[in-house]
Protein backbone atom coordinates (compact mmCIF):
# COMPACT_ATOMS: atom_id res chain seq x y z
CA UNK A 1 0.00 0.00 0.00
CA UNK A 2 3.07 2.29 0.79
CA UNK A 3 4.50 1.88 -3.15
CA UNK A 4 2.49 5.34 -4.32
CA UNK A 5 3.91 7.06 -1.07
CA UNK A 6 7.71 5.56 -1.50
CA UNK A 7 7.73 6.41 -5.24
CA UNK A 8 6.18 10.06 -4.81
CA UNK A 9 8.79 10.48 -2.04
CA UNK A 10 12.05 8.70 -3.76
CA UNK A 11 12.03 10.71 -6.63
CA UNK A 12 12.76 14.48 -4.95
CA UNK A 13 16.42 14.62 -5.03
CA UNK A 14 18.33 15.22 -1.83
CA UNK A 15 19.59 18.18 -2.74
CA UNK A 16 16.06 20.38 -2.26
CA UNK A 17 15.76 22.05 0.69
CA UNK A 18 12.98 23.45 2.78
CA UNK A 19 13.12 27.09 2.92
CA UNK A 20 9.56 28.01 4.92
CA UNK A 21 6.83 26.00 6.45
CA UNK A 22 4.01 26.92 8.23
CA UNK A 23 0.53 25.15 9.21
CA UNK A 24 -2.60 27.20 9.30
CA UNK A 25 -5.96 26.58 10.56
CA UNK A 26 -6.49 23.57 8.00
CA UNK A 27 -3.53 24.04 5.27
CA UNK A 28 0.28 23.64 5.02
CA UNK A 29 2.89 25.41 3.12
CA UNK A 30 5.61 24.38 2.34
CA UNK A 31 7.92 26.38 0.14
CA UNK A 32 11.60 24.71 -1.49
CA UNK A 33 13.60 28.00 -3.86
CA UNK A 34 11.35 28.50 -6.22
CA UNK A 35 8.72 25.83 -5.87
CA UNK A 36 5.85 25.90 -3.27
CA UNK A 37 3.02 23.15 -2.22
CA UNK A 38 0.03 23.14 -0.24
CA UNK A 39 -2.35 20.27 1.72
CA UNK A 40 -5.23 20.46 3.88
CA UNK A 41 -6.15 18.39 6.61
CA UNK A 42 -8.47 17.02 8.88
CA UNK A 43 -7.47 17.80 12.42
CA UNK A 44 -7.02 14.84 13.68
CA UNK A 45 -3.99 14.23 15.88
CA UNK A 46 -4.90 10.81 17.48
CA UNK A 47 -1.29 10.12 17.18
CA UNK A 48 2.29 11.34 18.27
CA UNK A 49 3.95 13.11 15.66
CA UNK A 50 6.75 11.41 13.43
CA UNK A 51 9.00 14.75 13.91
CA UNK A 52 9.34 17.30 17.24
CA UNK A 53 12.50 18.63 15.33
CA UNK A 54 12.73 22.13 13.50
CA UNK A 55 11.81 21.20 10.20
CA UNK A 56 13.17 24.29 8.28
CA UNK A 57 16.78 23.31 6.82
CA UNK A 58 15.97 19.89 6.67
CA UNK A 59 15.96 18.26 2.91
CA UNK A 60 12.67 18.58 0.98
CA UNK A 61 12.77 14.71 0.60
CA UNK A 62 13.05 13.70 4.57
CA UNK A 63 10.38 15.79 5.42
CA UNK A 64 7.67 14.36 1.85
CA UNK A 65 8.14 11.15 4.58
CA UNK A 66 5.45 12.60 6.81
CA UNK A 67 2.95 11.83 4.02
CA UNK A 68 2.73 8.63 5.50
CA UNK A 69 2.20 9.79 9.19
CA UNK A 70 -1.37 8.76 10.99
CA UNK A 71 -1.20 11.94 12.29
CA UNK A 72 -3.14 13.98 9.86
CA UNK A 73 -1.88 17.62 10.56
CA UNK A 74 1.64 16.09 10.11
CA UNK A 75 0.84 13.94 6.89
CA UNK A 76 -0.18 17.45 5.24
CA UNK A 77 3.56 18.86 5.77
CA UNK A 78 4.40 15.68 3.87
CA UNK A 79 2.06 16.33 1.37
CA UNK A 80 2.88 20.20 0.86
CA UNK A 81 6.80 19.22 0.35
CA UNK A 82 6.15 16.23 -2.22
CA UNK A 83 4.14 19.29 -3.75
CA UNK A 84 6.79 22.21 -3.23
CA UNK A 85 9.22 19.80 -5.64
CA UNK A 86 6.65 18.70 -8.25
CA UNK A 87 4.59 21.59 -9.02
CA UNK A 88 7.75 23.74 -8.32
CA UNK A 89 7.88 25.39 -12.66
CA UNK A 90 10.95 24.17 -13.52
CA UNK A 91 10.34 20.71 -12.39
CA UNK A 92 6.88 20.65 -13.71
CA UNK A 93 7.96 22.12 -17.41
CA UNK A 94 10.27 19.43 -17.53
CA UNK A 95 7.88 16.43 -16.67
CA UNK A 96 5.22 17.95 -19.70
CA UNK A 97 3.57 19.84 -17.65
CA UNK A 98 2.20 22.87 -19.79
CA UNK A 99 1.15 26.27 -18.36
CA UNK A 100 1.47 30.29 -18.75
CA UNK A 101 4.21 32.33 -17.34
CA UNK A 102 1.66 34.68 -16.60
CA UNK A 103 1.50 35.35 -12.56
CA UNK A 104 -2.75 34.59 -12.87
CA UNK A 105 -4.88 32.59 -15.37
CA UNK A 106 -8.25 32.22 -15.91
CA UNK A 107 -9.36 29.34 -13.40
CA UNK A 108 -11.93 28.55 -16.04
CA UNK A 109 -9.60 27.21 -19.05
CA UNK A 110 -8.21 24.79 -16.51
CA UNK A 111 -10.76 23.56 -14.07
CA UNK A 112 -11.60 19.59 -14.60
CA UNK A 113 -15.20 19.70 -14.81
CA UNK A 114 -15.79 22.48 -16.81
CA UNK A 115 -13.42 20.97 -19.46
CA UNK A 116 -15.12 17.51 -19.19
CA UNK A 117 -18.59 18.14 -19.45
CA UNK A 118 -18.54 16.71 -22.92
CA UNK A 119 -16.71 13.60 -21.69
CA UNK A 120 -18.96 12.39 -18.90
CA UNK A 121 -22.34 13.36 -20.77
CA UNK A 122 -24.72 10.57 -19.68
CA UNK A 123 -22.08 8.31 -18.00
CA UNK A 124 -21.59 7.06 -14.67
CA UNK A 125 -19.63 9.61 -12.62
CA UNK A 126 -18.35 9.31 -9.22
CA UNK A 127 -16.79 12.28 -7.26
CA UNK A 128 -14.93 11.66 -4.36
CA UNK A 129 -15.01 14.96 -2.73
CA UNK A 130 -17.74 17.43 -2.79
CA UNK A 131 -16.35 20.26 -4.62
CA UNK A 132 -17.92 23.54 -5.27
CA UNK A 133 -20.74 23.45 -8.70
CA UNK A 134 -20.81 20.03 -9.31
CA UNK A 135 -24.43 19.82 -8.83
CA UNK A 136 -24.91 22.75 -11.37
CA UNK A 137 -21.95 21.06 -13.77
CA UNK A 138 -22.42 17.90 -13.85
CA UNK A 139 -26.26 16.50 -12.66
CA UNK A 140 -27.65 17.91 -15.73
CA UNK A 141 -25.75 15.73 -17.95
CA UNK A 142 -24.47 12.65 -16.43
CA UNK A 143 -25.29 9.91 -13.29
CA UNK A 144 -23.43 11.49 -10.82
CA UNK A 145 -22.75 10.15 -7.18
CA UNK A 146 -20.65 12.49 -4.88
CA UNK A 147 -18.44 11.11 -1.95
CA UNK A 148 -17.55 12.83 1.33
CA UNK A 149 -16.34 12.29 4.45
CA UNK A 150 -18.68 14.40 6.02
CA UNK A 151 -21.86 13.64 3.91
CA UNK A 152 -24.16 16.35 3.16
CA UNK A 153 -27.61 16.10 2.02
CA UNK A 154 -27.71 14.13 -1.02
CA UNK A 155 -23.96 12.21 -0.91
CA UNK A 156 -22.85 8.63 -0.15
CA UNK A 157 -20.49 8.22 2.59
CA UNK A 158 -17.04 7.21 2.00
CA UNK A 159 -18.00 3.43 2.80
CA UNK A 160 -20.04 3.38 -0.37
CA UNK A 161 -16.70 3.73 -2.72
CA UNK A 162 -16.70 0.18 -2.12
CA UNK A 163 -19.94 -0.04 -3.97
CA UNK A 164 -19.76 2.98 -6.56
CA UNK A 165 -16.55 3.18 -7.77
CA UNK A 166 -16.10 -0.40 -9.83
CA UNK A 167 -19.47 0.56 -11.96
CA UNK A 168 -18.39 4.07 -12.73
CA UNK A 169 -16.93 5.27 -16.11
CA UNK A 170 -15.41 8.46 -14.96
CA UNK A 171 -13.79 9.11 -11.48
CA UNK A 172 -12.71 12.58 -9.98
CA UNK A 173 -10.94 11.80 -6.52
CA UNK A 174 -9.95 14.52 -4.40
CA UNK A 175 -5.78 15.11 -3.65
CA UNK A 176 -6.78 14.78 0.18
CA UNK A 177 -7.08 11.22 -0.12
CA UNK A 178 -3.17 11.17 -0.68
CA UNK A 179 -3.17 13.00 2.71
CA UNK A 180 -5.94 10.42 4.54
CA UNK A 181 -4.20 7.08 3.03
CA UNK A 182 -7.57 6.25 1.02
CA UNK A 183 -6.25 7.13 -2.29
CA UNK A 184 -4.40 3.45 -2.94
CA UNK A 185 -7.89 1.76 -2.27
CA UNK A 186 -9.59 4.48 -3.84
CA UNK A 187 -7.20 4.19 -7.29
CA UNK A 188 -7.73 -0.01 -7.28
CA UNK A 189 -11.73 0.77 -6.79
CA UNK A 190 -11.80 2.92 -9.95
CA UNK A 191 -9.69 0.78 -12.40
CA UNK A 192 -12.68 -0.13 -14.49
CA UNK A 193 -13.19 3.49 -15.24
CA UNK A 194 -12.74 5.26 -18.26
CA UNK A 195 -10.51 8.00 -16.67
CA UNK A 196 -9.56 8.72 -13.21
CA UNK A 197 -8.43 11.83 -12.35
CA UNK A 198 -6.90 13.18 -9.03
CA UNK A 199 -8.32 17.10 -8.49
CA UNK A 200 -7.29 19.94 -6.16
CA UNK A 201 -4.76 22.21 -5.45
CA UNK A 202 -2.73 19.69 -3.41
CA UNK A 203 -2.40 17.34 -5.94
CA UNK A 204 1.04 16.32 -7.08
CA UNK A 205 2.14 17.04 -10.96
CA UNK A 206 3.82 13.79 -10.27
CA UNK A 207 4.54 11.84 -13.68
CA UNK A 208 4.78 8.27 -11.55
CA UNK A 209 0.96 8.35 -10.53
CA UNK A 210 0.41 7.92 -13.78
CA UNK A 211 2.11 4.35 -13.11
CA UNK A 212 -0.52 3.66 -10.67
CA UNK A 213 -3.64 4.29 -12.93
CA UNK A 214 -4.05 8.04 -12.60
CA UNK A 215 -5.07 9.65 -15.96
CA UNK A 216 -4.94 12.92 -15.26
CA UNK A 217 -3.74 15.67 -12.86
CA UNK A 218 -5.95 18.75 -12.17
CA UNK A 219 -3.47 20.80 -9.84
CA UNK A 220 -2.34 23.97 -9.04
CA UNK A 221 0.91 25.88 -9.70
CA UNK A 222 2.02 28.51 -7.08
CA UNK A 223 3.74 31.62 -8.68
CA UNK A 224 3.23 34.18 -6.10
CA UNK A 225 4.71 32.35 -3.25
CA UNK A 226 4.86 35.19 -0.47
CA UNK A 227 0.57 35.67 -0.79
CA UNK A 228 0.72 32.18 -0.78
CA UNK A 229 2.11 32.24 2.65
CA UNK A 230 -0.38 35.15 3.73
CA UNK A 231 -3.37 33.11 2.25
CA UNK A 232 -2.37 29.70 4.17
CA UNK A 233 -1.52 31.95 7.76
CA UNK A 234 -4.66 33.57 7.65
CA UNK A 235 -2.89 37.50 6.95
CA UNK A 236 -4.69 37.94 3.54
CA UNK A 237 -8.54 36.59 3.24
CA UNK A 238 -8.69 35.36 -0.38
CA UNK A 239 -8.63 32.32 -2.38
CA UNK A 240 -5.39 30.30 -2.52
CA UNK A 241 -6.23 30.09 -6.51
CA UNK A 242 -4.79 34.25 -6.23
CA UNK A 243 -1.59 33.18 -5.83
CA UNK A 244 -1.00 31.25 -9.19
CA UNK A 245 -3.04 28.85 -11.69
CA UNK A 246 -4.48 25.74 -12.28
CA UNK A 247 -3.35 23.23 -14.22
CA UNK A 248 -4.22 20.32 -16.09
CA UNK A 249 -1.39 17.63 -16.66
CA UNK A 250 -2.50 14.38 -18.54
CA UNK A 251 -0.74 11.16 -19.07
CA UNK A 252 -0.11 11.91 -22.65
CA UNK A 253 1.96 14.74 -21.76
CA UNK A 254 4.60 12.71 -20.15
CA UNK A 255 7.99 13.41 -20.68
CA UNK A 256 9.98 10.38 -20.59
Amino acid sequence: MWEIYDDLINGIPEDFIVDELITGSITSYVRSGQGSGIASFRSYETRMPMFTKNLIGATLREIAVCAKSWNFVEASIGVAAINAYYNNPEVARKNGVEFSESNRVEDRLFDPFIMSQNDIRDKKVVVVGHFPHLENLFEPICDLSIIEWEADDGDYPISAAEYLLPESDYVYITCASIMDKTFPRLLELSKNAKRVTMVGPATPLAPVLFDYGVDELSGFMIKDHQRALRVISGAEKVRIYTTGQKVNFKKSQRVG
